[in-house]
């Protein structure tokens, strides 16, 4: 593939890690020596600093040396690359740059880059309407593998992008198979099928396709003896039945239904019933969003933003789970603006919804363990408590085992931090919206999470706000409206308190109103009362807060009008 090509530089990542320049191999050095060119192969073009690449390459215990290290290395790689430059020359293609190295080569030339590009290519064309193309541009992508990517190179960051490349040839080899069933073309599928069977034994919807496949080619007794497999594999190392999905293609073999001979229609990803035989509600595709906070104003630009991230993230890499977080102080609408954002991306994610409070803020009790959140999600997906894994790694396992392949968003609200979340972030092809007060900044780093920190509404959508929820009240009193807005500081919950008391309050004039929420704030400037009223008043907001015991000395027309300062 790559040593034949001719070209100047090319390098292998889907595989051994392997350079050739102008047809000719070029020995790399030891296995740190590799990892560093693979890191910088990985981001080609882009300057990645010295302190990334030691993250990268050792795991744990940095030794003092690792600095040292990563220069020694990077001029074995000068050596190795370009053989005919002097000591003194600067390097042309891996050279120095503001306290890090850059790569200069075409990202194309990197056999991982370009399998992600063609991938996405597919895609595209699955999407268009044009199957055959879709098929031909896949091959081209798989046909770029030679074995384990960031094969025999250490370090934590070949670790992760080993797993993130060999999940998405999976995905890519299921969405290759699905449109070979498509074309007819099934014995072709079923060698590339078993061996990635064989790889990934857990993965249903590999097996859902190779049973189909094997049925298509008038095979059905060995379609029949993957399912056998597949439920004691299930059983023996999880404990559970194969799903939905897998159970109904083999009653359907069984009784040797006309459906499985429709090749248009049964090509496809199996998609799970709304409703069963008798009317009960299917939970394999449970819809459990809140609603949308009344008068939602404001946020486009942050909306606008994320939709595009995860769009692209989704678009590009497909095996990796986009994750946006959003964090920011109690008050500020956080909730609101993932629900928003949740509901404008409910059509790119057709199997479902999730949505688990994880009571971070202690306002519901205490906090929600991973362990508990994935027994709440796992009941939510259809699995008894039968039969449900007593350990952690049981529960993770099964659950993303259950996700894997399918389009759901899930919501995490209120989240304690970064290792209460990452048990329950899926692989594959869902989405995670996550609200908490702590800044995220781990998760962004380990796991590629999208964290916006979220402030105060801008006067004129606070303005909007207020005028909005309080049925009128306002119109025409600009100055007033003006002046609540900022003793509410441009909070969005503070701001509806405000619009509930205005409305509930119609007979009081508004000056009177205004004058006594500014009164009650110039009284207590103490940051410690307005934390307790603001913990309070969300606890009372809640439906808890009957028995928690107010601030000092503060009823609860007080503990409202606190907050507002």
């Amino acid at each position: 593939m790559l040593a034949t090509s001719g070209e100047p530089l090319r390098i292998q990542l889907l595989g051994p890690v392997r350079v050739w320049r102008d047809g000719q191999e070029v020995p790399l050095g030891p296995p740190k020596q590799r990892a560093v060119l693979a890191l910088l192969a990985s981001r080609a073009g882009e300057v990645v600093g010295v302190d990334n690449i030691v993250d990268a390459l050792w795991d744990g215990d940095i030794p003092q040396t690792a600095t040292n290290g990563v220069h020694t290395y990077v001029a074995g790689l000068r050596r190795a690359l370009e053989p005919g430059r002097s000591r003194r020359e600067a390097g042309a293609i891996l050279t120095s740059v503001s306290g890090g190295y850059c790569l200069r080569m075409d990202p194309e030339q990197v056999d991982a880059t370009l399998f992600t590009r063609r991938h996405a290519r597919a895609r595209r064309s699955r999407i268009g309407g044009s199957p055959d193309e879709a098929v031909r541009w896949y091959e081209e992508a798989l046909a770029l593998w030679r074995g384990d990517a960031y094969s025999g190179v250490p370090g934590p960051f070949a670790a992760v992008e080993r797993t993130r490349l060999r999940d998405l040839r999976l995905t890519a080899v299921e969405e290759w198979a699905a449109d070979m069933l498509d074309a007819g073309r099934h014995a072709e599928a079923v060698t590339e099928l078993s061996a990635a069977v064989g790889e990934e034994p857990l993965r249903e919807k590999l097996r859902w396709l190779l049973m189909l496949t094997l049925y298509r080619s008038g095979r059905q007794a060995h379609a029949l003896a993957v399912y056998t497999e597949t439920r004691q594999l299930l059983n023996r190392e999880l404990g559970i039945e194969p799903g939905a999905e897998l159970r109904s293609l083999h009653q359907q073999i069984l009784a040797g239904h006309p459906r499985l001979r429709r090749e248009g229609e049964a090509a496809a990803a199996p998609r799970p019933v709304r409703r069963h035989p008798g009317g009960a509600p299917d939970l394999s595709r449970p819809v459990q969003l809140p609603p949308q906070a009344r008068g939602f104003v404001g946020r486009s630009a942050e909306l606008a933003w994320f939709e595009e991230l995860l769009d692209d993230e989704r678009c590009v890499y497909g095996a990796s789970t986009p994750i946006a977080v959003v964090d920011g102080p109690a008050g500020v609408g956080k909730t609101a603006f993932v629900l928003e954002l949740a509901h404008r991306l409910l059509d790119r994610f057709p199997d479902g919804q999730l949505y688990v409070d994880l009571c971070g803020t202690g306002r519901q009790g205490r906090p929600l363990t991973a362990s508990d959140a994935l027994e709440q999600l796992l009941v939510s997906l259809g699995v008894e408590r039968s039969r449900m894994p007593a350990d952690m790694a049981g529960r993770t396992t099964l659950y993303r085992s259950l996700l894997h392949g399918r389009r759901m968003l899930v919501v995490l609200d209120e989240a304690l931090g970064a290792a209460q979340l990452r048990p329950l972030i899926p692989r594959g092809s869902s989405c995670v919206l996550a609200t908490g007060r702590q800044r995220f900044s781990g998760l962004a780093a380990r796991d590629g999470a999208h964290v916006l920190t979220m402030g105060p509404l801008a006067d004129h959508d606070a303005a909007s706000l207020l005028t909005s929820l309080c049925g009128g009240r306002l119109r025409g009193q600009e100055a007033a409206a003006v002046r609540l807005v900022r003793l509410c500081g441009g909070l969005p919950l503070a701001l509806r308190i405000a619009a509930e008391e205005l409305s509930a309050n119609p007979a009081v004039p508004l000056s009177a109103i205004v004058e006594r929420f500014a009164a009650a704030c110039a009284e207590r400037e103490s940051p410690r009362n307005r934390e307790a009223a603001l913990i309070r008043l969300v606890e009372w907001e809640s439906g808890t807060g009957r028995e928690a015991p107010a601030p000092a000395q503060m009823e609860m027309a007080d503990v409202r009008t606190v907050v507002l300062r």
